[in-house]
Parts: C-alpha cells; sequence; structure tokens
C-alpha cells in the first residue's frame, strides 16, 4: 500500500519575492553566476554550514569545499529539472527553500535553510532526499 500523494505546498504571498531570489540560487553551487571560486562559495556558506547527501551521509563546510573546488562541471548540468519550489519562513531573515530536482533518471527532493545578510543570501544548510 503506497501512502496517499500530496499536492505541492503553497508559498505564502507575502514571500513570493524571497521565492524567486532563492529560486534562481538553485541548485545551490550549479549556478556558475553566484559563484565559481572556493572563495565564492565559502561566502556563500555559513561557518558550520553542513549538508546531508541523498545518501544520508553528513558532510562538513571543509569537505564540500574541497569537492567544489576539484568538482569538473556535469555536462548534463543543463539537462536538470526542478519544480515544485516552496518557500518559508522561519525565522527573522531566516527561510526554507524546497523543490524536486530531476538529474535524468534521479530524482531528488531537496532543502536548504537560507539567511538573509544584508543584500545577499547565505546557506545554513542542505539536504537531498532521493525519491524512491
Amino acid at each position: 500500500m503506497h501512502p496517499p500523494v500530496e499536492s505541492d505546498p503553497v508559498t505564502a504571498p507575502g514571500l513570493h519575492d524571497v521565492l524567486q531570489a532563492l529560486r534562481e540560487r538553485e541548485p545551490i553551487f550549479h549556478r556558475p553566476e553566484f559563484g565559481r571560486t572556493r572563495a565564492d562559495f565559502e561566502r556563500m556558506t555559513i561557518a558550520d554550514f553542513f549538508e546531508i547527501g541523498a545518501s544520508g551521509q553528513r558532510y562538513s563546510r571543509a569537505h564540500v569545499l574541497d569537492v567544489l573546488e576539484h568538482r569538473v562541471p556535469d555536462p548534463a548540468e543543463h539537462t536538470w529539472k526542478t519544480s515544485g519550489f516552496h518557500c518559508r519562513e522561519l525565522g527573522s531573515d531566516t527561510y526554507l527553500l524546497t523543490y524536486t530536482l530531476e538529474q535524468g533518471e534521479r530524482v531528488s527532493r531537496r532543502s536548504t535553510i537560507w539567511r538573509r545578510d544584508g543584500d545577499d543570501w547565505v546557506i545554513v544548510f542542505h539536504q537531498g532526499t532521493l525519491v524512491a
């Protein structure tokens, strides 16, 4: 027996500008207009940032930065599809963005906690979970 399929959550009307700003930054670390270098990625994340990968493994900021520094761009990235974006305010200048990412046959649900830092945005936490 499969659980019932739920519709995508709806972002509150007052958060549409935040939703748009954050949507443009996802998937994180794959938007060259927001960063290409280790220094860019350092500015993009808070000091105690971490992420949980689709495997369930926890990755420290230092590990993520090391991987990003040596990553070769995936030529298939231009075919990736994002959908179902939702934004929820968690606290003062802090937001949860969720969405679905299709990377060919691989489909994952993504969640990123973002914090507004002046005129910019920084990533607090990120998680990807494979869709069964």
